[in-house]
């Protein structure tokens, strides 16, 4: 409750120069941590006496969990595998897995076939796709022989929904993209009688976030009120779900999403090097960059609109298991987050797509900043909030597909 009401504040900086300068910052109002990378540009921080932020504590509890789950396989993975394998017996396939080219993904599906599960990977291609992502889900799915479904959005509708979310001036124009992935994989499971869904999400490399600098993909009521704020088209055939079909697909037909990464030993540059020996998988340059658009986003607007640099906490999980030094997380934050041709070139390619002017462009990074709590959402409902602690009541989980 806390943590939404922060978010409603709407009070966000412009970016680390102005946001330090603003709230006098730049001597010792300024901090960051002295364990991971995490610093004052996000406005919720709380550090211990020793100047380590909230978030390595809330980290390593996590990764705690995790790693007890990982000490004993025959209690935990192995069950859990046969028990997928029984009831997918007489089925074409047991599980449902989510595939983007990335690595975390191609990972998954690694370790789901060595663990003798038959997935239907499915992918959600938005227009977007890098031709490196593309190569990696061909190389991946023929050298492991996996079964392969795509959903093409209609682009019209997804471009047009985009933009919307641009001119609503939030920082969650991502958020759409998300939506529609997690809701094209529970249809899949429900059309091919599999309650399991086999995710790349791991403590490892995505167990920190700052929810002010993306919130509500599961908030179909935000994303619906964007669009017929900014949008021109009808979002009928857009893959989607309430909230009460989210909770129904969860608590009436058991489908469960399986974070296997948590369940084995996982280390990003290792699996990074097993995949490009064995799967002709080849690095795209970033976390999330397998889509174009994430990564202009992401890099460009998120840090020169809203100040919010996700490289943060895309780097401080892996400080803190110590797959990579502090000191090595602090010399990448110190050079820009784009590349200056990068840029030109991925922002002439972005705007094309998205049918927009330089001019519009500007004129909507221009637009005063706001959240999620300026539109109707589930997030400002109380009714929502209070269904929403029972469902992880009865369910004892925190999963989000």
């Amino acid at each position: 409750m806390q943590e939404s009401f922060l978010i409603c504040t709407g009070k966000f900086m412009k970016n680390h120069i102005e946001f330090a300068k603003a709230m006098g910052m730049e001597g010792n109002g300024y901090q960051r941590c002295t364990r991971c990378v995490m610093d004052t540009t996000d406005r919720e921080i709380r550090f211990d006496a020793n100047g380590i932020c909230h978030h390595c504590h809330h980290f390593e509890k996590r990764l705690e969990k995790v790693n007890h789950i990982r000490s004993q396989p025959e209690k935990y993975l192995h069950p859990l595998v046969s028990q997928i394998q029984k009831e997918g017996r007489g089925k074409p396939y047991d599980c449902i897995l989510g595939m983007s080219g990335g690595i975390d993904s191609t990972y998954s599906a690694y370790t789901a076939k060595k663990l003798g599960l038959r997935p239907l990977a499915v992918h959600m291609d938005n227009g977007w796709d890098s031709i490196i992502a593309v190569e990696n889900i061909q190389n991946c799915l023929e050298i492991l022989d996996i079964d392969f479904y795509t959903e093409v959005l209609d682009w019209e509708t997804f471009r047009d929904l985009q933009v919307a979310f641009l001119r609503a001036s939030t920082p969650d124009s991502e958020i759409p993209t998300d939506h529609a992935i997690g809701a094209v994989l529970l249809r899949q499971a429900i059309k091919w009688k599999v309650r399991y869904i086999i995710a790349g999400q791991n403590v490892d490399t995505e167990g920190m976030g700052v929810k002010a600098w993306s919130t509500g993909y599961h908030d179909w009521r935000y994303i619906k009120s964007v669009y017929s704020q900014f949008g021109s088209r009808s979002l009928k055939n857009f893959p989607h779900y309430s909230f009460l079909e989210h909770a129904l697909w969860k608590l009436i037909r058991g489908i469960r999403r399986i974070d296997i990464l948590n369940y084995v030993p996982y280390r990003r540059a290792e699996a990074k090097r097993l995949l490009e020996n064995e799967l002709r998988w080849k690095d795209y340059g970033g976390k999330h960059y397998e889509s174009i658009y994430s990564k202009f986003f992401q890099t460009y607007i998120l840090t020169k609109k809203f100040g919010y640099d996700k490289r943060l906490f895309h780097l401080s999980p892996l400080i803190l298991t110590g797959s990579l030094s502090r000191e090595e997380a602090l010399d990448i934050l110190s050079r820009p987050p784009y590349d200056s041709v990068e840029l030109k070139s991925d922002m002439e390619y972005v705007l094309k797509k998205l049918d927009l002017t330089r001019e519009q462009f500007e004129k909507i990074m221009a637009l005063p900043k706001k959240t999620i709590c300026d539109y109707p959402s589930y997030e400002r409902s109380l009714l929502y909030k209070i269904g929403l602690f029972l469902y992880k009541r009865m369910t004892g989980t925190n999963d989000s597909c």
